[in-house]
This record gives structure tokens, sequence and C-alpha cells, in this order.
């Protein structure tokens, strides 16, 4: 059983989200003040322990995100063999999406070759292990509206406001 290593981070607003890393890189981050039973259910096929000191130099790259001292993460990323081609394909394209910057659910179905699927790019968007990281908040409607997040329209309100982007 593969050995997966989280802890919690609360965020400068009081705010706690759970970080899940492998020996590989970034797994997983909760929405906000999800429970830690919650967050890890998804994960029961593997063995999942309490690590702060696995896990620091993620909390740390997060940590910096929301006091803005950090704009990208660079630490490799371990999807545990989830994700579709398509799911992956669409997850790489919002990594491209700059910081302080928004982009259209049309806008990600046309950079990945597949302008007419819109909804299936929402539908692999909301599938996104790790939100804020790969940065789905970034991805707003046609129509200027905010759109979903799987973590929450509150969280998506959070770091649009932290990036200045609302």
């Amino acid at each position: 059983m593969k050995l997966l290593y989280y802890d919690e981070l609360i965020l400068t607003d009081k705010r706690r989200v759970y970080l899940l890393v492998s020996d590989k890189g970034w797994v997983a981050i909760s929405s906000f003040d999800a429970s830690k039973e919650a967050f890890l259910s998804e994960y029961v096929a593997y063995h999942c322990q309490l690590a702060s000191e696995q896990v620091m130099p993620y909390k740390e790259a997060l940590r910096r995100y929301v006091e803005g001292d950090r704009q990208a993460f660079d630490q490799p990323i371990d999807f545990l063999g989830r994700g579709s081609e398509f799911q992956r394909a669409v997850w790489q394209a919002l990594q491209m999406i700059p910081y302080g910057t928004t982009t259209t659910y049309g806008e990600i179905a046309q950079q990945i070759n597949r302008p007419k699927a819109v909804r299936a790019v929402g539908t692999a968007i909301a599938c996104n292990p790790l939100r804020i990281v790969i940065p789905c908040h970034r991805v707003i409607r046609a129509d200027g509206s905010i759109g979903g997040y799987n973590g929450g329209i509150e969280m998506k309100h959070y770091l649009l406001a932290l990036e200045k982007t609302l």
C-alpha cells in the first residue's frame, strides 16, 4: 500500500486546508474547512499518515502564495494515476493561466483543441484534486460571471481576490 503524507495549514484568515503529498509530489488540497476524514476518504486505497516534516515544503509554498510572496508552484505533481487523458490535458492547460488573470471554459476548450467540449472542460476542472496549485479558480464563465468551483464559491472568491482579479 502506497504511503501518502498529510498535514493541515491554517491560512491567514483562519481558514484551514489539508494538504496531501507523496514521495513524488503534490497529490491533493482540500477545500476550506473540509474535515480531515472527508478529505482523506478519497484516498482509502493508500496509507495516509500525518507527517509535518514531509509536507513542510508544500505547506511553505502554499503559505507563501497566500501571503502574496509566490505566484506559482514548482514542486512536482503526483496524480497517482488518476485523471483521464482529457482531464490531464485540461489540468495542464490550467497551469498555463498566468497569476492574476482569468480565462473561460471555452478558451480552455480551444487551447486543448476540443472547441466543442466546453461542458467536458467544466467537468474535468471539477475533478481537479489540486485546487490552487492547478489554478482552476482562474476559470470563469464567458459572460464574466464567476461560475462554479470544486472548493466552493467562497474559496474561489477568496483566491481571485488574493490575486486581485475580482
